[in-house]
């Protein structure tokens, strides 16, 4: 309920963002393309900093083709992805991510061409904000629309010599923790947070745990005796280049105890280090048998990495 909330915001916001630009760029454009020696819009004086361009001398001798370009790049793309969005296409939030970016290269260009001014200064932090609404909403639709359906996985069972423990805040690790259980045919227990965690404020309050990479986050007291398990396997996300509090605070309230425990760790990071299961294994007290890492980035989990 929350990413809907949260996706139907920022896509309104991604549509005013885009449209804005879009027909902005395509005014601009237009009074270019009817008067190309810029004269009656006060660009005449900018001509001569084409120059440094390559083909200047055929192709910036008016405002013809920047103006043509400037519909093309940034006034037809972008009303395209307004018009998509508003029909709650998922190619129109990428579109709209992809031409906050374009519009950042547009700038650039100008910065290198052009005399410092505030106006471009303006259109790159707008490109830039385009981009982030752009990555924020692609989340929250991956979010909405992420499916997890944990009765049809038949084979966990309630009396194991493996459990499966997990925290999942967004149900992807959630999901991975299942099928581990389904493999084993193992039990399954879930680590559950006092404090609300739900949502965009649930999400900076885990960013301030997440902050302090000692810090656990209190927990619920789980019916589980962790001693009496040949093997513990721990699923858990990262929070901040850490393993998430929630999971913190099990391993140090169960520390010592552990027969066996594993370590499977999602995340963002293609750049992964191991020395946190070094870390881990200070919290519980035990040296881990087993680990494996799985990258876990909107909607897309790669093959599980072992540690070697």
């Amino acid at each position: 309920m929350h990413e809907m909330k949260r996706y139907k915001v920022f896509r309104i916001a991604l549509i005013i963002v885009t449209l804005f630009v879009g027909i902005g760029a395509f005014g601009g454009g237009l009074a270019m393309l009817i008067e190309p020696s810029g004269k009656s819009i006060g660009f005449d004086a900018l001509l001569p900093y084409f120059q440094v361009l390559p083909f200047a001398d055929v192709l910036f001798q008016n405002f013809l083709f920047p103006g043509a370009a400037l519909i093309i790049v940034n006034g037809i793309t972008n009303i395209i992805s307004a018009f998509l969005l508003f029909n709650k296409k998922k190619s129109g939030i990428i579109s709209g991510m992809i031409f906050g970016i374009t519009l950042m290269a547009w700038i650039t260009i100008q910065f290198v061409i052009f005399p410092p001014n505030p106006l471009s200064i303006i259109y790159f932090c707008i490109g830039f904000v385009q981009f982030v609404i752009g990555y924020v909403c692609l989340v929250s639709y991956k979010q909405t629309y992420f499916s997890f359906d944990e009765f049809k996985y038949k084979n966990i069972q309630e009396h194991s010599s493996v459990a499966v423990v997990y925290f999942s805040r967004t149900k992807r690790t959630k999901k991975i923790a299942y099928e581990i259980a389904d493999s084993f045919k193992a039990e399954i227990h879930e680590i559950k947070t006092i404090d609300n965690i739900e949502g965009t404020l649930g999400f900076w309050w885990c960013g301030r745990y997440g902050m302090h990479h000692k810090w656990g986050m209190p927990i619920h007291k789980m019916d589980i005796d962790v001693s009496k398990y040949d093997r513990i396997i721990l699923c858990s996300p990262m929070w901040v280049f850490s393993l998430a509090s929630p999971a913190k605070q099990f391993l140090i309230e169960h520390k010592g105890k552990f027969k066996s425990i594993e370590y499977v760790i999602t995340h963002f990071n293609p750049f992964f280090n191991k020395k946190l299961y070094r870390f881990c294994d200070s919290l519980c007290e035990t040296k881990h048998a087993r680990s494996i890492d799985i990258i876990s980035a909107l909607g897309h989990t790669s093959k599980p990495r072992r540690e070697k």
